[in-house]
């Protein structure tokens, strides 16, 4: 049993280790995500010491607590004696401060900071969804486009090679700075949606008539995919997101480049009278 015992703390001080790593989950790169995956890994390893505690506990009482080895059933039907009540006790007691203590300080923590999005935020994204494509708004840069799937129908409907990114391909796709706290808000012009990017531990509905927060600091620069995560009709798996996580310089660059184009300001009274004169002589 000792040897047993000790086994199961060995894994389990191995997976703890490794934690980092395992699950399948994508590699976090922004701090909700990372509080997310300890989160998520922490009620992994305290639900395996808790089974394994358990299910040594039932081997060793089965093996010497059984008939074959003379053993009497006892007659008691409640505890009376202050030692069975500290067997009924101490496991209440133990679950009490797992969930309240070990599991409820960081996943308070995990939503305090999840729902702050207006502290230190240095740009603001405003992410309406639409059945299907998804916009995007920098209001105060004054940029609007929409971006959409692009991967080709043949291999959608005709069982055509698929590309590398299939389905998770966009004309335009959203760009964001690395290292900066970015405030997104949410709304559809339609039905519900969901904007979802798994690296960045966020996912928000879009609801009609409502505007929703979140935010993210991605720090790490490459390529995130993601997709539209509430059903909104018969294309809603044709709803990618792209977001590419640049540079601050190659951020400012690409904004530039998004900003409409000035139009040339129309004639005034002053050039009017050039203007007549003009037109008298060719007349």
């Amino acid at each position: 049993m000792y040897k047993f015992g000790l086994s199961v703390l060995l894994a389990l001080g191995s997976a703890a280790a490794l934690a980092g790593y395992a699950f399948n989950f994508p590699e976090p790169v922004t701090p909700i995500a990372r509080e997310t995956l300890h989160m998520h890994n922490l009620v992994m390893v305290v639900i395996l010491v808790l089974f394994f505690l358990v299910f040594g506990l039932l081997i060793y009482s089965f093996r010497t607590h059984s008939k074959s080895a003379g053993y009497q059933a006892g007659k008691f039907t409640g505890p009376t004696s202050r030692k069975q009540w500290l067997w009924v006790l101490s496991p209440f007691a133990l679950l009490f401060f797992i969930d309240y203590v070990v599991f409820g300080i960081p996943a308070y923590h995990a939503v305090v900071l999840y729902e702050d999005t207006k502290t230190d935020a240095e740009l603001v994204v405003k992410v309406t969804g639409s059945q299907w494509l998804w916009q995007y708004d920098f209001p105060a840069e004054g940029v609007s486009y929409t971006s959409r799937l692009i991967t080709p129908r043949n291999q959608i409907d005709s069982g055509a090679a698929k590309g590398e990114h299939y389905l998770l391909e966009v004309d335009n796709p959203l760009v964001l700075p690395v290292g900066k706290k970015i405030r997104f808000i949410t709304t559809s012009n339609d039905v519900i949606h969901s904007w979802w990017v798994p690296a960045f531990g966020v996912k928000r509905d879009a609801v009609p008539g409502f505007l929703r927060e979140f935010w993210a600091t991605v720090e790490k620069t490459g390529t995130y995919r993601g997709q539209c995560s509430e059903l909104c009709g018969k294309e809603h798996g044709f709803m990618p997101v792209v977001v590419n996580v640049v540079s601050q310089e190659e951020f400012a660059k690409w904004l530039a480049s998004k900003k409409p184009v000035a139009l040339a300001p129309a004639p005034t009274a002053a050039t009017e009278p050039a203007a007549q004169a003009v037109l008298a002589k060719a007349q």
